[in-house]
């Protein structure tokens, strides 16, 4: 067979594998435009507010519409801190979740249980908020701010953050609802993560004589502590995100204040309120730089997760 016709066979041959190759590399970087396309229009769309407020704009707590003078620091404190809250409730829930379904659950207690787990993750958030608004917020208001204000609101340095009228809605009750919300996904990452442990090497600490517990702490954690980072990721990417339920909780109200039983608000609740009321090129630009630090602020966290976890990675690396 001529050279020629060997070298055409093969082109038609390999042809499926370059057609693969072309289209995986197209769907990479068709994410990439897509990602510059909404940072550009971001960008674009906050000019008007980043010309006229400059950096005083992520300093200034004002909010005045019919001044037109805007700030978003209460929008910022309020993202942050309910993120943060929602993660010290929910990172310990997760683990003792995720934990008793590998561990220690009984076999026919374990797949019913694990189905409602992920079925909690697949409950949109509007029904959260309803449930936190008309729910939550009555009980928290009447049972459990009483007993914040008289046992946390009367000690001294912390008490300022308990302390406050029992209303129900506030930092605190988004924080908890945000909880709640983000429990379901970081439960199922770990739990994920926890049964790719190999059998022999739990089989094994136990053969020595180790605890439930130390097998945990010893072999089960350090096994996967890197899937663990990640699930305890992404459920601060859907906390710093989320929308509706905290709209409905946490009283919108862009004033800055130091109990966490207040109203306050977020960047995502913010831009949920008053996107369709904006009137006038500054208000609405305002509100689009709003939207571009909490874009600003996700992907410095999701960085600062992917650098944590290639260290721990490399980490592990030289301990093997």
């Amino acid at each position: 067979m001529p050279n020629f016709l060997r070298y055409t066979r093969s082109k038609l041959q390999n042809w499926p594998d370059v057609l693969f190759r072309g289209v995986t590399r197209l769907s990479a970087l068709f994410v990439l435009i897509l990602l510059a396309a909404i940072i550009g229009s971001l960008v674009m769309g906050s000019l008007p507010a980043i010309k006229t407020f400059g950096f005083h704009f992520l300093v200034s707590s004002e909010w005045d519409p019919v001044a037109d003078q805007f700030g978003a620091l209460t929008p910022i404190i309020g993202t942050l801190v309910t993120a943060s809250i929602a993660l010290l409730i929910a990172v310990p829930i997760s683990f003792g979740i995720s934990l008793f379904l590998t561990e220690l659950s009984p076999r026919w207690l374990r797949r019913p249980l694990g189905i409602a787990v992920e079925l909690l993750a697949g409950i949109p958030s509007i029904i959260y908020g309803m449930w936190g608004l008309f729910v939550f917020a009555p009980l928290f208001a009447d049972h459990v701010e009483p007993w914040i204000n008289d046992h946390l609101g009367t000690l001294p340095m912390i008490g300022s953050f308990f302390s406050g009228p029992p209303m129900g809605i506030g930092i605190l009750t988004a924080s908890i609802i945000l909880a709640i919300m983000v429990i379901p996904f970081i439960a199922s990452v770990m739990r994920d993560v926890f049964e790719v442990v190999p059998a022999l090497l739990k089989e094994s600490a136990y053969g020595l004589g180790a605890t439930t517990w130390e097998v945990v702490w010893n072999i089960v954690v350090p096994y996967t502590k890197v899937g663990v980072a990640g699930g305890i990721m992404l459920g601060l990417g859907r906390a710093l995100g989320e929308t509706m339920a905290v709209t409905f909780v946490i009283g919108n109200a862009n004033s800055l204040s130091a109990s966490l039983l207040m109203p306050g608000n977020s960047i995502s609740s913010a831009l949920a309120n008053e996107f369709n009321e904006a009137v006038g090129e500054i208000y609405t630009s305002s509100l689009i730089e709003l939207g571009l630090i909490l874009f600003f602020i996700t992907f410095v966290v999701l960085a600062l997760a992917r650098f944590m976890l290639y260290k721990l990675a490399k980490r592990e690396g030289k301990a093997a």
